[in-house]
């Protein structure tokens, strides 16, 4: 089967709702698992987020492009609500007979995780269900500024229950979600070499390091660099902390102000000359900016996709 994956939102100026969690990471960490997972199972999968959009609405209509012009079988796209900080639970919008069927069983699964059941909602209001040509649903996995659905909220799990919802089963063997970095369990000294590269973290003495996969003075001294800009010990031997924040920067998840992100935000304030504390506030909002509008961005303060693919490709 074809299927049309959308994790909703992760495209700037389109962003997501925000509470206790964010929905653009939560959608993209779900969205990447469904994927895989639907791919190990033998399905063919088409990516439906755009890497960038003009408006909220270029950005919907891309997503509908996308599947349109594959000529997906079925179209899912995932998204997370947030209310009042006491609404709770899971529903699935659809529009057509067809799609009512298809969401039902994604209703159900999730329902087993411990979610409220808020029912199967008819979806016409919503442009990426008014817009596709084949059957299409659009999951609200549960609620962001939920305390009781946040303690229950399991992306794996989560994942697990969209794909056997949408196809009967799940995958018998551990699938990893892509292209999420942030799970790459590659610690090779070859890989260590080429992320300090590509996040522009020198040597010593300033230069690059040599892609040779050997652990050697140049290597040790650029890992002491990286460890020192985001606050871990630095040893200059890249150890599991060191390997989590490498990941969680590669991951490129959508930065917003106030967002207290620890390493990748020390990280940014590195690079683009800021005190570095850990914290997005008003200062490093400005420089955000600055760095946006010098190349050709929206300058709205929010790190996602097109910003991070300027920083670090």
């Amino acid at each position: 089967m074809k299927f049309g994956i959308d994790s909703g939102h992760n495209c700037p100026p389109d962003t997501g709702a925000s509470g206790i969690k964010f929905e653009d990471n939560l959608t993209l960490d779900v969205g990447n698992r469904v994927i895989a997972k639907l791919r190990a199972l033998g399905n063919e999968v088409v990516v439906c987020r755009p890497s960038s959009a003009s408006t909220v609405r270029d950005s919907l209509s891309k997503r509908c492009s996308t599947a349109n012009g594959s000529k997906v079988d079925l179209y899912v796209s995932i998204h997370f609500n947030a209310f009042n900080n006491q609404a709770n639970g899971t529903e699935v919008y659809a529009t057509s007979d067809t799609g009512r069927k298809i969401a039902k069983p994604v209703l159900d699964e999730i329902v087993k995780l411990g979610f409220f059941n808020r029912g199967v909602k008819s979806g016409s209001h919503l442009y990426v269900l008014k817009n596709t040509d084949m059957p299409a649903i659009l999951v609200e996995g549960c609620f962001i500024d939920s305390q009781k659905d946040m303690n229950l909220f399991n992306a794996e799990a989560m994942a697990n229950a969209i794909v056997k919802g949408l196809t009967g089963k799940v995958p018998t063997t551990p699938v990893n979600p892509v292209p999420d970095e942030e799970e790459n369990v590659d610690t090779t000294v070859l890989r260590l070499q080429k992320a300090l590269n590509r996040l522009k973290i020198t040597d010593k003495n300033g230069n690059k390091l040599v892609e040779d996969g050997f652990t050697g003075a140049n290597t040790k001294s650029a890992v002491e660099k990286f460890q020192t800009i985001v606050a871990v010990q630095a040893t200059g031997i890249a150890d599991a902390t060191t390997w989590n924040a490498i990941n969680l920067i590669l991951a490129k998840r959508i930065i917003r102000p106030n967002h207290a992100g620890g390493a990748v935000v020390r990280y940014l304030q590195y690079r683009l000359g800021v005190e570095s504390d850990g914290v997005y506030g008003p200062q490093t909002e400005v420089i955000i900016k600055n760095f946006q509008k010098q190349n050709g961005l929206d300058a709205d303060g929010i790190l996602g996709p097109v910003s991070w693919q300027k920083l670090i490709g």
